[in-house]
């Protein structure tokens, strides 16, 4: 193979030359940072800033890959010797994880949950999918750290299960991110109404946010890492102020006088001590006439609660983006491990405690809870909380760090879908001639960034009368595109841990082990497969409305889109297999490390040291 005309410095063709002896074509962790580092790109002090500038956005060089290789061994080669740039550090990943999750679908959409199914409807409904989460996120964790790729998960789906699923997986989870982009531009202008301000504006509002979110992303990834360090600081610091307001109010400290949680303790008024004049108020928000579930019967009940999947889900995503984050990470190895392990932990704070007071504050019979909850942040629940008993000054607060999320979110919608795009051209699933693949010297995927910013000027429709048409359709087409997202992780972990065995080799060469083993992506398969399935009956047959068509689609219509996109593919590539066979799945191109004997006697060390340290210490590092 020559790369004579492609790369010019010869140290770095001598330590391409190493990996390409190598018979499964794989770089090592020293020679990947030997190549990256020799490969920086740095401005000429002999040129102009503007001739600098120009040159940043010059193609960076890239490796040939031998054509008489097979496909997936080119996909697998390509995907990991991707020029994108390792510049996210420990603390940006960190923070990425824990504010990664918090956004408009906890601030905003909990409020249809809520209204929806009931308080306890909602704690059972987010608590569920909270399980396979971290089911999940762990064996995602497993599999970025050993192969920290382009395109991470999509990646693993086309190595690990089947090119078809592969490719329907790609599409499933670009077009859901690029439509995610949109989306919260406009959610973002909308929530700006909360202060009402004149819908003639409305277009400068998307305008504003639109080249905020872009200017951020060319950047590269460190602005990307910046700037979601600094908007998840802001919503973790909301939600643990919300969750300290919340216990003062539900033990009576509110303004209004109205003494809340007593009710669920002990009759008549509570474990607590003191007089009041104000009405009861949280703890009867679980009995008659309210109710802790909607519906009357059993079925009705357990209908209601399904619902709340989908919600759950569009809440929760955005947490498998450290995986994604994976190829652009400094030391993978240290970080991802940690991040996959706290995302029980910052669920259970952030989601099942805010939801828990929320739900003790708030009615699911509050009228204001009513409407299209995804964009009007009136409809908040957090927001509705406060005013209700009689917070002032700090509901308009809450209301700029809703802004806040859901520009987080157009932010990390653009980052991953602009790093499917470059992973889905190297891998065949869109055409080279698109150039989608074109990343500049300082890392930039320049030409997917292009599209998606014309994807982008969707948002404009947020001065149109058919904006609620509009808004409901493209929230369709997304709407179940996370769960067959975190399907595909799963399963492909399943995949990988059985090529693993077939080929004769253990989990005791990986660096990082996922805590909840196969059997966990066992569990969140069959779980997301029920809820998939359930989520089509109450489609169908939706609670307390008869069976429509229109209301069917809305809910359902991302199931029978990726149905589609997998099996043309299985038709257009005559591919009949459901699964790559065990024992021909590459599970070595790509790894960080190529020394498979070092690699088990660094782990066994780690683990040597680890035993020497205190319980507590093991504990923690087990658990965090």
């Amino acid at each position: 193979m020559s790369t004579s005309e492609i790369v010019k410095n010869s140290d770095i063709e001598s330590a391409i030359q190493v990996a390409d002896s190598s018979s499964s074509s794989q770089l090592s962790e020293k020679e990947l940072q030997r190549v990256t580092s020799l490969d920086e790109w740095k401005p000429n002090p002999d040129k102009s800033k503007w001739e600098n500038l120009v040159d940043s956005f010059r193609r960076a060089p890239v490796e040939e890959v031998d054509p008489n290789l097979t496909v997936a061994e080119r996909i697998a080669i390509r995907t990991a010797r991707s020029p994108l740039k390792r510049r996210l550090k420990n603390r940006h990943l960190q923070m990425i994880a824990i504010g990664g999750a918090i956004g408009s679908g906890l601030f905003v959409s909990s409020g249809s949950s809520l209204s929806t199914a009931g308080p306890a409807g909602v704690l059972i409904g987010y608590f569920i999918s909270a399980t396979f989460i971290l089911c999940v996120v762990c064996g995602l964790g497993e599999l970025a750290v050993e192969f920290p790729v382009s395109g991470s998960f999509t990646t693993y789906a086309n190595r690990f299960v089947d090119e078809s699923f592969g490719f329907a997986a790609n599409w499933n989870y670009v077009y859901g991110c690029s439509i995610s982009l949109p989306l919260e531009i406009v959610s973002a202008a909308i929530t700006v109404n909360y202060w009402n301000t004149p819908k003639k504006y409305a277009d400068a509002f998307v305008a504003l946010f639109f080249v905020l979110i872009m200017s951020i992303n060319l950047f590269g990834v460190k602005g990307y890492g910046e700037a979601e360090y600094a908007f998840s600081a802001i919503k973790v610091l909301c939600i643990l102020g919300f969750i300290i307001l919340g216990i003062v109010l539900v033990c009576g400290g509110g303004p209004d006088g109205k003494y809340v949680g007593g009710t669920m303790w002990r009759s008549p008024y509570g474990a607590f001590v003191g007089d009041t004049d104000g009405k009861y108020v949280g703890g009867t928000m679980w009995r008659s006439p309210y109710g802790a579930f909607v519906g009357d019967t059993g079925a009705q009940r357990f209908k209601t609660i399904m619902s709340v999947f989908v919600s759950a889900a569009f809440a929760y995503s955005g947490v498998e983006m450290t995986g994604m984050a994976a190829a652009e990470t400094k030391n993978p190895r240290k970080a991802i491990p940690k991040a996959a392990k706290q995302v029980f932990w910052r669920i259970l704070l952030f989601y099942l405690v805010s939801l828990t007071l929320v739900g003790l504050l708030v009615s699911h019979t509050d009228e204001r809870l009513i409407g299209n909850s995804y964009v009007d942040a009136a409809a908040s629940p957090f927001v509705i909380a406060m005013v209700s008993h009689g917070i002032k000054g700090l509901p308009s607060v809450f209301n700029v760090v809703i802004l806040i999320s859901t520009l987080s979110v157009g932010n990390a919608s653009i980052f991953g879908a602009s790093r499917i795009m470059v992973s889905m051209c190297e891998s065949g699933h869109i055409p080279k001639w698109t150039k989608l693949d074109y990343i500049d010297n300082k890392g930039r995927p320049m030409v997917a960034l292009g599209l998606l910013a014309i994807i982008g000027c969707i948002a404009f429709i947020a001065a149109s009368s058919k904006e609620d048409v509009v808004f409901t359709w493209l929230l369709a087409i997304t709407g179940l595109s996370a769960m067959f997202t975190w399907f595909g992780i799963s399963l492909s972990h399943i995949r990988f841990r059985h090529a693993l065995k077939s080929q004769g080799r253990s989990t005791d060469e990986l660096w990082f082990v996922a805590p909840t083993g196969l059997w966990g992506s066992y569990y969140s398969c069959i779980l997301i497969a029920i809820i998939i399935g359930l989520d089509f009956w109450t489609s169908l047959w939706p609670y307390k409305s008869s069976p429509n068509a229109e209301s069917f689609f809305q809910s359902y219509l991302s199931a029978p889109i990726f149905i589609v996109i997998y099996l043309s593919h299985k038709i257009y590539r005559r591919n009949w297999k459901v699964f790559i066979p065990s024992t021909e799945v590459d599970i070595d191109t790509g790894r960080r490390e190529s020394d498979i004997e070092r690699l088990k006697a660094d782990i066994a060390q780690e683990k040597a040291e680890l035993a020497t340290k205190p319980f507590y210490y093991r504990a923690y590092k087990f658990l965090c």
